[in-house]
């Protein structure tokens, strides 16, 4: 792939509210960034990618543009199948956005950008084998095997969030109950305070209090920051929250032996305070606990861009491809 130092691409991260694009320089730096809101509708949606585009490049030659999606794409990348915050449904995106733009484009999944910046200039440089899990919302994961993206037969794996470990458990949005991330992410800490709350014997806790008050207003970043603060309640949630992601960290490993998993997504900026619970948890859970390596467990370096950053490299690559 070429550094050439004035190639540049606009990596693209669309969300349900804002779109986010980003002029991205080989080495993974975002020289300048822009963002305006998500539209509703696919003709503006694409009149909306396209102005980002041309803003971008008043200023810098842009050779590729990048799309991370948050949605279901084809294997080939090409048709964006469904996305739940955006408008395109079975839609060639790849082949109408190239026409309109008039440079290379590359679709992306969101995860399996992240993934991909955080292998070419985060957390993961360097190691061919290891898993991304983002952490936020819900459970996003991707898998780097052999330095390439997995994607599985139809473009869908990993999807880690929705393995079903607990038997008519909490409802998820997918449609199944019990799915991993309704018990590890940031809405399962609400859950679970929830539902601890009602079983008693946290004193004089505050985070008890706010419950009694208004528990509709309850948000994870109440719960990690009650757990700093040494509150019963919110230790024993951060506590159950550890233990999933142990056992999680198990899963991914038992399946895929990775050298590497890195925890991403809104969750990882408070990893000081259940990490090493969780990869206690996880050293003790896998098959042959004490007599196999133990794949390291890191956090992601890049945070938001990261798939901004790895799409645009991603794209990059498209156009040096011979």
């Amino acid at each position: 792939m070429s550094q050439d130092p004035d190639r540049f691409a606009v990596g693209f991260d669309i969300g349900g509210t804002n779109m986010r694009a980003g002029l991205i320089s080989p080495s993974g730096e975002i020289i300048r960034q822009l963002s305006a809101p998500t539209p509703t509708t696919a003709g503006e949606l694409d009149s909306g990618i396209v102005e980002l585009v041309r803003a971008l490049g008043e200023t810098h030659p842009i050779d590729a543009v990048g799309m991370a999606v948050a949605g279901f794409l084809d294997p080939a990348c090409e048709t964006v199948r469904f996305a739940p915050h955006l408008p395109w449904r079975d839609a060639p995106v790849r082949a109408h956005l190239q026409e309109l733009l008039g440079v290379p484009v590359r679709l992306e999944h969101d995860a399996n950008s992240a993934a991909w910046g955080e292998y070419r200039f985060g957390g993961a440089q360097g190691v061919d084998n290891w898993v991304l899990l983002a952490i936020g919302t819900g459970i996003g994961a991707a898998l780097i095997a052999d330095g390439e993206i997995y994607r599985g037969a139809h473009g869908t794996a990993p999807e880690f969030g929705h393995l079903r470990v607990v038997p008519d458990g909490r409802p998820c949005p997918c449609g199944k109950s019990g799915c991993l991330e309704r018990y590890c992410s940031g809405t399962a800490l609400v859950d679970s305070a929830l539902e601890l709350s009602t079983r008693g014997g946290f004193g004089d806790s505050a985070l008890l209090e706010v419950i009694r008050r208004d528990p509709t207003g309850l948000k994870g970043d109440m719960i990690t920051r009650a757990a700093r603060e040494r509150d019963p309640l919110g230790i024993a949630v951060m506590e159950e929250f550890s233990t999933w992601l142990g056992e999680c960290l198990s899963m991914v490993a038992d399946v895929l032996d990775p050298e590497l998993i890195v925890i991403g997504g809104g969750v990882s900026r408070d990893t000081d305070i259940y990490l090493e619970t969780a990869v206690a948890h996880f050293a003790g859970r896998i098959v042959g606990a004490g007599y196999r390596p133990l794949a390291r467990v890191g956090t992601a370096q890049l945070g938001a861009d990261a798939g901004m950053i790895g799409v645009a490299d991603l794209a990059r690559q498209a156009v040096a491809a011979p």
